[in-house]
Formats: C-alpha cells, sequence, structure tokens
C-alpha cells in the first residue's frame, strides 16, 4: 500500500513520531490518518502532492501510487502499479541530463567542452 509509505516518509522526513502531527499538517483529524492507514478513506490529490512534497518524492510518482491505492479492482489496480513502476525505472533525471548535455555541445562551439560532456554522458 503506497498511501501508508508516503505517510511514513512524510514522518520521517519532518522528524514526526506520531501520525496526528501528520494530521495537523494536513488540516485533518487524527482519526482520519489512521482511516487512511487501514483503508477505509484515500488521500486525495492534494494531500499526496503535499505529502510528497514534504518527504522529497516526486508528486507525480506518489499521484500514481495513490491512485493504485484507491482503485479496488485487481486488474486496474495492477495497470497503475505498473505504470508506476515503468515511471520511476525511466531515470527521467538522467534523461534530463543528457538533454542538458547535447544542448551545451550544439550551443558552445569549444571543442573541449563538447568532449568533456559526452565523456560524461557515455
Amino acid at each position: 500500500m503506497y498511501t501508508n509509505e508516503l505517510l511514513d516518509a512524510y514522518k520521517k522526513a519532518q522528524n514526526y513520531v506520531q501520525d496526528k502531527q501528520v494530521a495537523h499538517d494536513l488540516a485533518l483529524e487524527a482519526n482520519k490518518i489512521s482511516k487512511i492507514r487501514k483503508g477505509v478513506r484515500q488521500l486525495t490529490d492534494e494531500e499526496a502532492v503535499f505529502l510528497a512534497s514534504g518527504a522529497g518524492v516526486d508528486p507525480e510518482l506518489a499521484l500514481l501510487g495513490c491512485h493504485a491505492d484507491r482503485n479496488e479492482n485487481p486488474q486496474i489496480k495492477q495497470l497503475w502499479e505498473h505504470i508506476a513502476k515503468k515511471y520511476n525505472g525511466l531515470g527521467f533525471r538522467a534523461i534530463s541530463m543528457a538533454c542538458t548535455g547535447l544542448a551545451l555541445v550544439v550551443a558552445t562551439p569549444n571543442k573541449a567542452l563538447a568532449n568533456c560532456v559526452l565523456c560524461i554522458l557515455w
């Protein structure tokens, strides 16, 4: 259940020891966090993004995980989880760095810089 992992990540990042501290940050009653942990209530998209931002987690990945948790149909839940795994494994940071490096090569006529960037990318 991704929601519990997100709550725990937020607690750890904020150095909290109790769920009621998280509830306070979300402007919720403490018993609602308990319901979220048990699967009786789900995090809203806004709550998931807030927790992800506070925990240093990619908000898009948090939304994917929470949508997977929300769905009760096992097939659709599995699809959401598969999408989240694909997204997480793509390494968007590496792709972004590669694009930046290539942009530097194109924009900078300095051959030494171009060779350096190409060496980093390989």
